[in-house]
């Protein structure tokens, strides 16, 4: 998870701690995955009966307590309401801005389940879940509870709270599986069934207010059994009326989200840089003993019933000490197991980190850096970095990273801590992350972006599926969803059974021409085409080296090839304003535009592509 306090506490680097050289290559399922991320609370909501309520809120940001909940009349926000329009009850409770973080539209494991006929039909091998353990916010970063899924998420709210209430934190053999751990082992198997692997995200930087072992140091000050888990900086004096004494340390300054406490400390973990040092030794177990369960749930020793790995957030502020650990206990249940690493911005706003010495710990990182220079390429309107440039930037993006790790990390997109991609693509004057959101930006198109943004969506996707790393499709970019930066990027699902309200509002009060809103089926088929062409070349597309065959600047066209012989795929961009000819042999297999071959010529329409094969 990522918020504006980051630009914060990024700084320069002041130290450079080495993890040691890599044990293992990155699961070979992993090097070959299409990936699919899905933001839980929003992709689907398979189980009414168990939405959130305003108690289940209690502690979430912003903090507003159950009883103004109520007496404004919050409710779940219906799936298909028009995301720009407040209801009545928020209205009461602020600005567009201030009151959409409360909403809660209900997603559910139920809901994951119950679609993933269509996550096969899609033609995806792997998914991403964001946080799926219980807290009281939206994105669920801000862990109550680490070792039980959220009860609001499966099928017995409050018999499930009720069983994590007779359990001891300290003691993992008083640990049980609710009703919702079950639900969501039955999710796991049947995406196991359709071929699918599932990575579950964690962030063992910091907890949420809501965690008993914080709420034990509030209550109980330095006699707390978990006083030794946080960065406390200063305890109440228990001699002076004052409780404002009392202060830890929160992830970026947020209050909200203390973190756990780290020992022995070599370099500044603010700086976007590896440093070394561990966690606290009771926390340290209490996640092995999370992980633990997760991976092997009946303890066996055969872990096909469990999670397939994990994705880290904010892997860069936890010790590299710590993270070898980390990778043995997994590796030790399930060598086959995943680690993905969130390794995003050295220094904020420009300069994003390097994930090369991130890669002895995992096998693998949401890779960020090539995204910049391949949306430069593609945007509309004519491109920013001509086809040289960008041949030269990526080719040293990926130098020196092991080939396994390099095909093993995610090639990003579009996520939930970013833009979605058509909009951030309907804005080019736009840099990455920065001021993407009509707040800052007036002028920001945050509204349903044209057929030039679509057609540059088209461009990037051919890009992200045939070079090097694993391509991941953020829930909802396929079906064409548009929003600007958190949180207008965590809209509903669009489903196509069911109706949407017209898109009729405004978050900052302008007049707007109504936009019907419902999912792209051309752009779903387009997603669904790539990913099962990615998986029929799985082996040179994940493997193969990238051999530049043309950089015409002048012309705007960039041509590729992976592979040899028979093998071969070659991949054609015109991002310029005219049609452009070029010299492929072969058979177009997939299309940006209208192809037409002439012999070994193809013509490319403006900001057209073809995907050729012998």
């Amino acid at each position: 998870m990522r918020l504006a306090a980051l630009a914060l506490v990024l700084a320069s680097a002041s130290a450079h701690a080495q993890p040691a050289a890599a044990p293992s290559a990155a699961p070979a399922w992993a090097q070959t995955a299409v990936w699919y991320q899905i933001f839980p609370e929003r992709f689907a909501n398979g189980d009414p009966a168990n939405d959130p309520t305003p108690a289940s809120l209690t502690g979430a940001w912003p903090q507003v307590g159950e009883g103004a909940l109520r007496a404004a009349g919050w409710h779940p926000t219906p799936w298909t309401h028009d995301w720009t329009t407040q209801e009545p009850w928020e209205a009461r409770l602020g600005t567009f801005y201030q009151s959409v973080y409360l909403r809660r539209y209900g997603g559910d494991v139920q809901g994951i389940l119950d679609r993933l006929p269509y996550l096969d039909s899609l033609g995806i091998t792997a998914l991403y879940l964001n946080p799926l353990n219980a807290s009281p916010s939206l994105h669920k970063y801000d862990a109550q509870d680490y070792r039980h899924v959220d009860p609001d998420m499966g099928p017995s709210p409050a018999g499930d709270r009720a069983a994590i209430a007779r359990e001891d934190l300290l003691r993992p053999e008083t640990w049980t599986f609710t009703s919702a751990d079950r639900l969501f082992l039955e999710l796991v198997r049947a995406a196991h069934a359709r071929g699918m692997r599932v990575v579950l995200d964690y962030s063992w930087n910091h907890s949420g207010l809501m965690h008993p072992a914080f709420q034990s140091v509030l209550r109980d000050g330095r006699s707390s059994p978990y006083a030794d888990w946080y960065r406390i900086d200063r305890w109440d004096d228990p001699a002076t009326p004052d409780t404002s004494e009392f202060a830890y340390t929160g992830w970026a300054g947020v209050p909200d989200l203390p973190e756990w406490r780290k020992t022995n400390v070599t370099g500044d973990p603010a700086a976007g840089v590896p440093f070394d040092g561990d966690l606290a030794e009771p926390v340290a177990q209490h996640v092995f003993a999370v992980t633990r369960r997760w991976l092997d749930p009946d303890g066996d020793g055969h872990p096909s019933d469990g999670l397939d790995g994990f994705r880290l957030d904010v892997a860069e502020m936890v010790p590299l000490g710590f993270w070898r650990r980390y990778r043995d206990v997994v590796k030790a249940v399930n060598s086959e197991a995943l680690l993905i690493g969130e390794i995003w911005w050295r220094r904020w706003p420009n300069d994003l980190m390097d994930p090369a010495p991130y890669l002895g710990v995992f096998d693998g990182v949401m890779h960020y850096r090539p995204f910049v220079p391949l949306r430069e390429f593609v945007l509309p309107g004519g491109s920013q970095i001509a086809p040289t440039r960008l041949a030269a930037s990526l080719d040293s993006l990926w130098a020196g990273l092991p080939a396994d790790r390099l095909a093993a990390s995610w090639a990003m997109a579009g996520s939930h801590d970013s833009p979605r991609l058509l909009t951030t693509l309907a804005n080019p004057r736009t840099r990455y992350k920065q001021g993407e959101n009509p707040r800052e930006q007036p002028g920001y198109l945050a509204s349903k972006p044209g057929p030039d943004a679509e057609r540059a969506l088209r461009l990037f996707r051919v890009l992200q599926f045939t070079l090097p790393g694993a391509p991941i499709v953020y829930y909802g970019d396929e079906a064409g969803i548009w929003g600007a930066d958190d949180p207008d990027n965590r809209r509903p699902m669009l489903w196509p059974d069911l109706t949407y309200e017209d898109e009729a509002g405004d978050p900052l009060g302008r007049s707007v021409r109504p936009t019907p809103v419902a999912p792209d089926d051309d752009l779903v088929a387009f997603t669904s085409d790539l990913a099962r062409f990615r998986t029929a070349h799985t082996d040179v597309l994940a493997h193969a080296p990238v051999e530049w065959l043309v950089r015409d600047d002048a012309r705007g066209v960039l041509v590729y090839r992976r592979g040899t012989g028979a093998d071969a795929v070659t991949v054609a961009v015109n991002v310029s304003d005219d049609v452009q000819g070029v010299e492929v042999s072969g058979t177009v297999a997939l299309t940006v535009g209208r192809v037409v071959s002439l012999g070994g010529m193809k013509t490319l329409d403006p900001h057209g592509a073809a995907v050729v094969v012998p």
